[in-house]
């Protein structure tokens, strides 16, 4: 199975998965939740009327506050967004929401103030950004003994941040039609997808360490390959009986407070698996070929 043959193949459905997300993400901004911007969330549910979201966000105007943004289920359940609201804001809207509509059932209130949730936005790229250098790092020590290491750990970091690029891209297909934000949640689920990501790019690299150590005079490309399909099994099957299963059951039949998390973290492992195999080693071979020096050039007739 000549997988390295069809690299750039896996290289452009990547960006065809990457591309379109990142696109929606750019023109309409990140759909960040008031854990990294501040605000408060409400959830409510009714008796026996089922409001129109217009009428709740006009209660909230006439208490003075503009951004407000209602989402509903199919549970009669409605998650009210808003700019930060003090204890006595809120108390005032309850009190206008039941006298105008009815007496609401509060499920959840929860509010983050803006310079906290800057601190979440803060922390949370210092802790990807610091998982990165760590893995370089240790990466670089690990094939110490491989000429040119460093390329090994700069390939997992190319496999991390495609893996966290179809992340960010499915959340925002997410965002545009099911109203997906990026929250806590989603943090948690990015920096699993980071460690397994980087579990499996290290699985491969470790393999080819060791038949480069025993064919010595194989070429290549040809001991990537031939070490790629060594653990395609192990990294296939790894994934599909310890988390797959259970993460697409969690997505099918969980909460709806879950199925975003689980969606997010079950794409974001397949993924990493993916990018382990396709991306991470076809680097490698690419790197150690110098390729990008003919992609714009004719090939030259072999005589």
């Amino acid at each position: 199975m000549n997988i390295l043959g069809k690299r750039y193949l896996f290289f452009g459905l990547s960006l065809l998965f990457i591309i379109p997300g990142l696109i929606i993400l750019f023109t309409g901004g990140l759909p960040l939740s008031i854990d990294f911007i501040g605000g408060s969330l409400l959830e409510i549910t009714f008796d026996s009327k089922r409001p129109k979201p217009a009428e709740i966000i006009a209660i909230y105007e006439s208490a003075g506050i503009q951004e407000v943004q209602v989402q509903t289920s199919e549970l009669d359940l409605y998650i009210i967004r808003s700019e930060f609201l003090e204890n006595e804001i809120r108390d005032e809207i309850l009190t206008a929401i039941s006298d105008t509509i009815g007496k609401p059932n509060v499920l959840r209130f929860n509010s983050v103030g803006p310079s906290i949730g800057a601190q979440v936005t803060t922390r949370g790229a210092q802790a990807v950004a610091l998982a990165a250098v760590l893995v370089v790092l240790f990466i670089a020590w690990s094939f110490r003994g491989i000429k040119n290491a460093f390329r090994y750990g700069i390939s997992a970091i190319i496999a991390m941040l495609h893996d966290v690029g179809i992340i960010f891209s499915v959340t925002a297909v997410g965002s545009y039609f099911f109203g997906w934000e990026i929250n806590s949640l989603f943090l948690t689920a990015l920096l699993t997808v980071i460690g397994f990501s980087m579990q499996d790019s290290i699985v491969v690299f470790d393999r080819i360490r060791e038949n480069a150590n025993i064919f010595r005079r194989l070429k290549y490309e040809t001991l990537v390959n031939h070490s790629i399909i060594q653990t395609l099994q192990r990294s296939i099957n790894t994934q599909l009986m310890t988390v797959e299963f259970l993460l697409l059951a969690l997505a099918m039949f969980g909460g709806e407070s879950l199925q975003e998390f689980s969606i997010v973290l079950l794409v974001g492992l397949m993924s990493g698996t993916y990018s382990s195999i396709f991306i991470a080693a076809p680097i490698l071979v690419v790197w150690e070929n110098r390729e990008w020096t003919t992609w714009f050039r004719p090939k030259k007739a072999i005589a």
